[in-house]
């Protein structure tokens, strides 16, 4: 049987690391050849995969094992975020890359008007969270050594507390590790370039934790047991098992409900993500295959983590083993030497790529915007003046990977032994989750402010360090244990897991509540009650409005810079390689020779500014830039001046917008009077031409017929009497039309002798219908059925204008119904102490653009003249005049060829309004006058 000694380990361990190198360095080569690797999505998916670290590969077995299913929300969230919200995603990439980001803090400084105060702010937030994730990690290798080099025993690791540095597994990863990131993850000075090898490097293994972890997975659920329903039906089997298949109580509903946010802002906020998601992102496009790509990979490498973990608990009831270490364990256990070996190479790679990915990260954020923005900033240092800065920048960078490590190392050494991998885990991503609202507002609200932001942070990592970060330091006796239990100075109150008294949460819930509770309202609150620079409002809209903006558009601007001055301070942080490389990529990109003697443009300045934003952050690149142009913001006298003018113009302008506006308003009131009387002019002339075309038809048939019957006293009986009836009819029919003129005319006169009582309308409606069965008798096919609730309460209306609504709504049904199946349906009912009426036909219906017009006085559906349809045009708004009389409403609801609606409706007697007096109107005078 073979053994996996030390010596073993460590060989298999450095020719993988070796094999990364090579990797890397060969990509890094073929980048400077101009044959990209990275670009492709299927590695840009790959190295998102960086997510997966070894949390994903022994801790959510360890979670699965103490909860269940409780382990899938840290999955859900990213596949959640791919799905359906990749476009943020998008945006922030677009974003970003217009804007030479380098790393989060660089994001939400720029947007806030490119703010030293907040780029330092999220720096600090992030050395200070992520250390206790990167602790993860290092913890996660040492145990699985230790654990492995015992083989074929298993036996748990102690506490390593005191364990000197020369035997201290974890220091010699911590070194391994430092020197890894800082030979290729500062290779290049400019933090905006592809870190090419890295990038490949990551994806490679991404392939082998995940070959890895779906190997231990196949020989667990197929070579151990009989598939996935054999070790479900045994766990299931167990009592202690079984409660594993279930969400127990609230707080478990709670929990899952806050992992699920946590993960999704996760896998773009916390800077590793962040650099291979956004900054190493080589075409936006590739988004589009990492959509479905990504939550396949988190699909894949969690398909077998509860076979692995009820396998665990089957094989070790006993509690010997933590759950955290059963992908090594079975292995060793099987007496797998080989699978255990590749088991702990998965988890190994899984580590060391989110180790290195994050210290590059944090070491360009604390480089760009925390260090360099400093230095900068203190005058008797003079680093403006020097010639070449590339030395200090790297310094700094490689300075920043080795603390970041070695703060990860301290943490897993002192604080990280009173927690659970995955617990760990979750305490940095409560930390990065406060970077989200700022990022959120900012690509999406213009008004957010850099005082909200600010706040917002400010108050979101207060609650966080007093939720989270110090209750460890008292679980690992740093600080009294009453602190946690008891809260500082026994006030139950403020005991940090249950803050103001809010209980029976788990530690992470209750910190992301109580932390994005304060930090959204101080982001919102503040961000309400402060103004924006102008600067701040330029980058508000350039970020919110990021697809309607050209890139690389430097603007305008006043200065007396010449480019060979703006090219000289790109040199001193490129180098001169670099720089003549940025020189022939401005060339190309703006399709024109530089003359370096001549003044600087504007796309010269923009141009500088976006490529030292790529060394030393967008903060500190302004204050370089600002420092060559020589615009008059160097004498604060003339400042002063150009604001005072500036402001005098504002007010000025904003007077003039005023006036104008006033202007507009009338001048749109006379349009609309001149429009309106146009109208009526138009109204009254149409008017007269339907009232004596109306009127004229019916007096020549009674004059036709007339005469016919004077010139020829001989004529037939019957034949007579067949004129006569002709001659009753027509006069009728100008006597409706006179009436109805009138009718009208006085109504909106106002003379009109209105009888108001307050009556049942049941008995009116149905005499009002009994008045109209003359109508049906003459029709060959139109039928009546009525629909009228049994009980329905007084109105105060008049019951013969009342009746004159409905004969007239009646009647038009009538007449427009099918002609061969006609049906009329009238409907009362009562809604919202109002009775409401509909009249239903099953004709041709109302055109859309005719259905307001019909009720206008003198207006009819279609051409009056040559498409007449039967009537007046005046029964409608003289059922519209009694309505409102009434204090009702009339309206029709209509689809062509699916007949009509006619709706009144008038409120019952309490809601009655009394009735009002008239004076005549223009309308009026004008019915007046035509009549």
């Amino acid at each position: 049987m073979p053994m996996l000694s030390s010596s073993v380990i460590i060989s298999v361990s450095f020719l993988y690391i070796g094999l990364l190198f090579a990797i890397a360095y060969y990509c890094d080569k073929r980048a400077d050849a101009g044959r990209s690797v990275i670009a492709n999505p299927y590695v840009y998916a790959l190295s998102i995969a960086v997510y997966c670290t070894s949390w994903t590969f022994f801790g959510s077995v360890g979670r699965a094992a103490t909860t269940g299913v409780g382990f899938l929300p840290i999955y859900i969230g990213p596949t959640l975020t791919f799905i359906i919200g990749w476009m943020v995603i998008r945006k922030i990439i677009r974003i970003s890359k217009a804007n030479r980001i380098t790393s989060i803090a660089d994001f939400i400084a720029s947007r806030y008007g490119n703010s030293f105060a907040l780029g330092a702010l999220v720096s600090i937030i992030a050395v200070i969270g992520i250390p206790p994730y990167i602790s993860l990690q290092l913890k996660a290798i040492s145990t699985s050594f230790s654990i492995l080099q015992g083989y074929p025993s298993i036996i748990m690791p102690q506490d390593v507390n005191g364990t000197s540095l020369l035997h201290d597994t974890e220091f010699y990863v911590t070194l391994l590790m430092a020197s890894f990131a800082i030979v290729f993850g500062t290779r290049h000075i400019d933090a905006s370039e592809h870190h090419e090898g890295m990038v490949a490097a990551i994806a490679f293994e991404s392939v082998v934790k995940l070959v890895a972890f779906l190997s231990v997975g196949l020989f667990v659920t197929f070579g151990l047991f009989n598939g996935f329903s054999d070790i479900f039906a045994r766990a299931e089997a167990s009592p202690d098992l079984k409660r594993l298949f279930t969400i127990n109580g609230i707080s478990g509903h709670v929990s899952w409900i806050t992992l699920t946010i946590l993960s999704m802002a996760a896998i773009v906020v916390l800077p590793r993500q962040f650099q291979v998601v956004v900054v190493e992102n080589i075409d936006e496009r590739h988004l589009k295959k990492a959509m479905w790509l990504f939550p396949l990979y988190l699909l894949l490498i969690n398909i077998f983590v509860l076979p692995v973990a009820f396998a665990g608990l089957l094989m070790f009831p006993d509690g010997s083993v933590k759950p955290d270490t059963f992908v090594l364990t079975i292995a060793m256990k099987d007496q797998q030497p080989l699978l255990a070996l590749l088991a702990f190479i998965g988890g190994l790679s899984a580590a060391t790529g989110m180790i290195i990915m994050e210290a590059i990260a944090l070491a360009t954020m604390v480089s760009n915007d925390l260090v360099m923005p400093l230095l900068l900033r203190m005058d008797w240092l003079r680093m403006r003046m020097r010639d070449d800065l590339t030395g200090i920048l790297l310094a700094i960078r490689r300075g920043t990977i080795l603390l970041v490590l070695f703060l990860g190392y301290l943490y897993a050494s002192t604080l990280g032994t009173s927690y659970a991998l995955v617990t760990i885990g979750l305490v940095s991503f409560v930390a990065v989750l406060q970077f989200a609202p700022a990022i959120i507002a900012g690509i999406y609200w213009k008004g957010a402010t850099k005082a909200g932001a600010l706040a917002g942070l400010a108050g979101g990592f207060a609650l966080w360090t007093y939720t989270l970060l110090l209750p460890s330091f008292a679980r690992s006796g740093w600080l009294s244990a009453s602190f946690a239990d008891h809260g500082p100075y026994g006030l139950a109150l403020l005991k940090p897991y249950a803050l103001f008294g809010l209980e029976g949460l788990d530690p992470i819930s209750h910190a992301t509540i109580w932390t994005m509770v304060f930090n959204v309202a101080l982001l919102a609150g503040v961000s309400l009650f402060t103004s924006q620079s102008m600067l701040e409002r330029s980058q508000a809209v350039h970020f919110v409005d990021a697809f309607k903006q050209s890139q690389g558009n430097g603007g305008e601007w006043r200065g007396r810079a010449s480019a060979d001055e703006l090219w000289s301070l790109l040199a001193r942080f490129l180098g001169a390689a670099r720089t003549e490389t940025a020189l022939a990529r401005f060339e190309k990109e703006y399709g024109r020779t530089l003359v370096l003697h001549g003044p600087a443009d504007s796309d010269v300045v923009s141009f500088v500014k976006r490529q030292l934003a790529g060394v030393i952050g967008a903060a500190s690149a302004r204050i370089m830039v600002a420092s060559v142009l020589r615009e008059e913001m160097q004498d604060l006298d003339e400042v002063t001046r150009i604001l005072d003018e500036a402001s005098q113009l504002v007010v000025y302008s904003r007077r003039l917008e005023s006036k104008s506006r006033e202007l507009e308003a009338a001048t749109a009131e006379l349009q609309g009077a001149n429009v309106r009387l146009r109208e009526l002019d138009k109204l009254k002339d149409d008017f007269m031409a339907t009232v004596s075309h109306e009127i004229r038809t019916p007096l020549t048939s009674i004059r036709s017929f007339s005469e016919i019957l004077r010139d020829n006293p001989d004529i037939e009986l019957e034949e007579r009497q067949e004129f006569i009836s002709i001659i009753v009819l027509e006069s009728e029919r100008l006597s409706r039309l006179i009436n109805d003129i009138l009718d009208l005319a006085k109504m909106e006169a106002g003379t009109t002798q209105w009888v108001f009582e307050v009556t049942d309308p049941k008995p009116v409606i149905e005499q009002a219908l009994a008045a109209t069965s003359g109508l049906f008798a003459k029709s060959a096919s139109a039928k009546l059925r009525t629909v009228i609730a049994e009980k329905l309460e007084p109105v105060r209306i008049d019951r013969d204008r009342f009746t004159q609504v409905i004969v007239n709504l009646v009647s038009n049904a009538v007449k427009f119904c099918d002609r061969d199946h006609g049906l009329v349906t009238v409907k009362a009912w009562q809604e919202d102490g109002l009775i409401r009426v509909d009249v239903i036909d099953n004709g041709q219906g109302i055109a859309a653009q005719d259905q307001e017009k019909i009720f206008e006085r003198f207006q009819q559906a279609g051409n009056t003249l040559t498409d007449k349809p039967q009537g007046t045009g005046l029964g409608l708004p003289i059922c519209r005049q009694i309505l409102q009389e009434f204090g009702g409403e009339v309206w029709v609801t209509s689809e062509a060829g699916k007949g009509a609606v006619f709706s009144f409706r008038v409120p019952i007697a309490a809601d009655a309004p009394a009735t009002a007096e008239h004076g005549p109107s223009l309308a009026q005078d004008a019915v007046l006058d035509a009549i």
